[in-house]
């Protein structure tokens, strides 16, 4: 009997413990499923503030503002969170995107966001491996790999819904202590002698407020409305892409992106769920076909659909009769910055190319990275006159990796584009060939335009290497003064294409960065802490 007694109370007290902590993981599963409830619906963090001035609160010693919380601005509150500054994050609308661009991160951006700590942000979206591109032209295709064999087996591109994955890096970012984001709309910087001291928003509420930081860095995106004080206005749109989303039909390819170098212009597919491929029909100029007419319906009826391959043919007509066309401007511009004390433009607000090697987030991370090392021995930001001085390095140390990747797709793009010059279609048909031999003939200008190879230089070899084998194949069997006037035009037309972007890439700062003074400048001296911030775990 006793026996018994002894085991009814072990029992009982098991299972008072057990009950016990059942309840403590149930705490901590709700929090976490309210936290993302609130990411779903936009209604994250609220900062107070004293509405007169906007400052007071918990939070009013912020070390950072960033204004915009997208691929960049989210990835960036993250980084520096994790460093231990103070970082304050202003978003107009932190409900999930959707975009129709930005769904493809090349390998180069898949290593950055690991080096960041943001690889699990690819994770639970249904996100794709892409293992390299599939390129078609007048009935014949060609596959080109990524290089990735001295890489972990982890390392590829991955392509995802935009959204999903912001959302994904919000939330990451707010789980750190010092990182705070507020939904809100900055309406202009706050200027005082020159120097920009904070922002000023709007609240979802609708109240006025502003906000205050030694640095202020501007991330909200191609369509900014404050980069005309940061840097010299220049943007373009040579292009704007048609979104459609194709459903349950598989890629000739698998995991490949496929790039049809069709008439006008390119059209590219790629998966962004298991069950989705993303469509973007490129087309050049700013007028676009009437989507409310049915015109342009019936221009991707009758000009686009016979140019696609056939196993795509059915789930193309299907998206279009389902009737969810997208549009947006393909926009390019040249990192030009205007150096401002207590402030900073990144991503898109501050350098576009266009989207047709899907190497935007690359950029935009590998900036980050370099920014993140600049600032980790900056203890003190407050001189803002100090601070913009070495953060001028910034611009210098970003450019090999930036200028290849932008100087690449302007140039793909103008060289894929069908054209009525007959040395434009030439080195049309001289890239594909190119590319189609194998070898560092296909693995050099893929490794470029992945963001595994960086290489200015070697950009400019390809580029030429591609222009001269399209000599080579006029002159051969035998040439003609015709022949030979055409491959003239050809590489004249080749270095009109490469140079003026390289031109606005800065040649000395895309080959010779290491004769720049920036290059070597270092934090200034009485803002070096003995000990960098410490992470916040």
């Amino acid at each position: 009997m006793v026996t018994v007694d002894k085991y009814i109370v072990g029992t009982f007290f098991a299972s008072l413990l057990g009950s016990f902590l059942l309840y403590v993981l149930r705490q901590k599963t709700a929090a976490k499923h309210r936290k993302r409830d609130q990411f779903q619906s936009g209604q994250h963090y609220q900062i107070r503030n004293d509405p007169t001035t906007g400052e007071g609160g918990p939070h009013s010693g912020s070390d950072v503002i960033i204004v915009g919380a997208g691929v960049a601005g989210a990835a960036l509150a993250y980084t520096l969170g994790k460093d231990g500054r103070r970082v304050r994050v202003i978003e107009r609308d932190l409900t999930e995107p959707d975009r129709i661009v930005g769904e493809l991160l090349q390998p180069g951006g898949y290593i950055k966001l690991i080096e960041l700590g943001l690889e699990d942000c690819v994770e639970e979206i249904d996100a794709q491996r892409v293992l390299g591109y599939a390129l078609f032209k007048d009935g014949k295709n060609t596959k080109l790999s990524y290089p990735l064999e001295k890489f972990h087996s982890d390392v590829s591109g991955r392509s995802f819904h935009n959204g999903r994955f912001i959302q994904r890096m919000r939330e990451k970012a707010a789980t750190l202590p010092n990182v705070h984001l507020e939904q809100g709309t900055v309406s202009s910087l706050l200027e005082e002698n020159g120097i920009v001291k904070g922002v000023e928003y709007k609240t979802k509420a609708g109240q006025e407020l502003k906000a205050y930081a030694p640095l202020t860095i501007v991330c909200d995106g191609c369509f900014s409305n404050l980069r005309r004080s940061l840097c010299k206005l220049e943007v373009e749109v040579p292009s704007c892409f048609v979104g459609l989303v194709l459903e349950n039909c598989e890629l000739p390819y698998a995991n490949h992106g496929h790039v049809i170098l069709a008439d006008p212009s390119p059209i590219l597919f790629y998966p962004i769920s298991s069950t989705e491929v993303r469509c973007l029909v490129d087309v050049p100029g700013q007028k676009l076909p009437s989507l409310a007419s049915g015109e342009m319906a019936n221009y991707l009826k009758t000009m686009v659909a016979p140019q696609i391959p056939a196993e795509l043919h059915d789930a193309f007509i299907a998206a279009i009769d389902k009737g969810n066309i997208r549009t947006m401007p393909n926009r390019s511009l040249p990192a030009a910055p205007c150096p401002t004390p207590g402030a900073l433009l990144m991503g898109d607000a501050f350098n576009m190319r266009h989207p047709l090697t899907g190497g935007g987030m690359t950029v935009a991370l590998s900036d980050i990275v370099v920014l993140r090392n600049l600032l980790k021995p900056l203890h003190d930001m407050t001189d803002a006159d100090s601070l913009c001085r070495y953060l001028e390095s910034f611009y210098t140390l970003r450019k090999p990796v930036a200028s290849t990747i932008n100087t690449l797709a302007g140039a793909l793009y103008k060289v894929f584009c069908a054209s009525p010059d007959q040395a434009r279609n030439e080195m049309r048909q001289a890239c594909f060939d190119y590319l189609s031999l194998g070898g560092s003939c296909s693995t050099g200008p893929v490794a470029l335009l992945s963001g595994l190879n960086p290489r200015p230089l070697s950009l400019v070899l390809h580029f030429f290497a591609v222009a001269t084998y399209g000599v080579g194949r006029l002159l051969l069997p035998f040439p003609s003064p015709k022949r030979l006037w055409i491959g003239a035009r050809l590489i004249s037309g080749a270095s009109g294409i490469i140079f003026p972007i390289i031109k606005a890439e800065g040649i000395r700062q895309m080959f010779f960065p290491a004769t720049m003074p920036a290059y070597y400048r270092a934090p200034p001296a009485d803002e070096i802490s003995d000990s960098a911030p410490q992470e916040s775990k």
